[in-house]
């Protein structure tokens, strides 16, 4: 079998990291929100952001270039990427390096908000639409290789819908949710006028890893959690953002979403693959005997998709789910386990899987994902 193809990549799962140009964009009357970046006396090299007085969202270190080749060296994956291309003060230098790698469009995603940024509705609005904002220079400056994932205020429903108007006209193409928003899961009835407006706005939801439930970040953060699944180790694994994703996928099959939305797209990224065919055999078991049981095709037919890593088993999870729903990405811009620059390559050197189905991972479903 060969992996041979010739076709576009589309990355499913690059990062920007947010920089103090981010909240260029604010108000005059919302300066009063700037969100502060705050370097460590102890470690110049760990920034946080600060808002409202509190250390706020996340931030990586700012890595050195040998800093960086270690890392790639002990994770076994190239997370190499120059400063000014992943905070994008130079949308030429990353263009150029897609180029390198063989990406035709990146589809960008947020680092701050993988934990709540505030518990106060109108800065929540304000820092949105501010890095929405930020977003929609870059787009118009990519050209048209740099879509994005809008980020939107939750606690404010009906200003979210109104910012994912206005991300849709600047090139958006999908809008990020947390599998935790506060105190609600995904399912929550609270979220139905936002999945109703980005059904019809043709922009699918995309739960990337996070937790915006501050109470179970905090519970993780236990150093008695912090080497297992659902632990949080700095600079390791984030099982604190992973195993709830994970749980939201679950609680989305379970659920009437689907079927009440049946036109709305799901993604669910950054979390590996290989969990999906259990998640969908344990559902289908519980709703064999339901007036509503699942579909033959669950993921294709409730409009589905997952991103894979390089070194998933994706003969077994292709075998159990099918290849419409797999979509890739380089994680571009991060410096952790998942970051990879050089995954589509690796996955156009696997040989146990169809030029068919590889095409589908690295094109043909993220094209239908985010409707590109």
């Amino acid at each position: 079998m060969t992996t041979e193809i010739k076709v576009q990549i589309i990355d499913g799962d690059a990062h920007v990291i947010e920089t103090n140009h981010t909240w260029d964009f604010l108000e005059p009357e919302e300066e009063k929100y700037r969100p502060l970046l705050y370097t460590s006396p102890g470690n110049t090299m760990q920034d946080f952001w600060v808002i409202g007085g509190k250390i706020r969202g996340f931030r990586f270190p700012t890595l050195t270039e040998q800093q960086l080749t270690e890392a790639s060296q002990l994770f076994g994956t190239n997370m190499a990427t120059p400063q000014e291309a992943r905070e994008l003060d130079d949308i030429e230098l990353r263009l150029k390096h897609m180029d390198e790698l063989g990406i035709e469009t990146q589809v960008l995603h947020n680092t701050l908000w993988i934990e709540r940024i505030t518990d106060q509705p109108e800065v929540e609005i304000a820092l949105c639409r501010s890095w929405n904002r930020w977003m929609a220079e870059v787009w118009k400056k990519g050209a048209g290789r740099l879509r994005w994932v809008a980020v939107v205020p939750m606690m404010a429903i009906e200003q979210a819908i109104k910012q994912m108007h206005e991300a849709k006209e600047n090139g958006a193409v999908g809008v990020c949710m947390r599998p935790i928003e506060g105190n609600r899961f995904i399912t929550d009835p609270y979220f139905f006028p936002l999945y109703e407006e980005a059904s019809r706005l043709n922009m699918p939801i995309v739960v990337h890893i996070a937790n915006g439930n501050p109470d179970n970040c905090d519970l993780f953060r236990d150093p008695g959690a912090a080497d297992n699944f659902g632990g949080f180790k700095p600079g390791g694994l984030f099982g604190m953002f992973r195993a709830p994703t994970v749980v939201s996928c679950h609680a989305l099959l379970s659920s009437t979403l689907p079927r009440r939305f049946p036109d709305l797209r799901w993604a669910f990224v950054e979390a590996d693959s290989q969990w999906l065919p259990w998640v969908i055999h344990e559902t289908r078991r519980r709703r064999a005997r339901t007036p509503n049981p699942l579909p033959e095709n669950v993921t294709k037919e409730f409009g589905i998709f997952v991103t894979c890593e390089t070194d998933d088993d994706l003969p077994y999870i292709l075998d159990k789910v099918g290849d419409d729903c797999l979509i890739a990405g380089t994680d571009y811009g991060h410096s952790d386990p998942t970051s990879d620059t050089d995954a589509f390559a690796k996955l156009m050197q696997r040989k146990d899987i169809s030029s068919i189905a590889l095409r589908k991972i690295i094109f043909d479903n993220p094209k239908a994902l985010y409707g590109l």
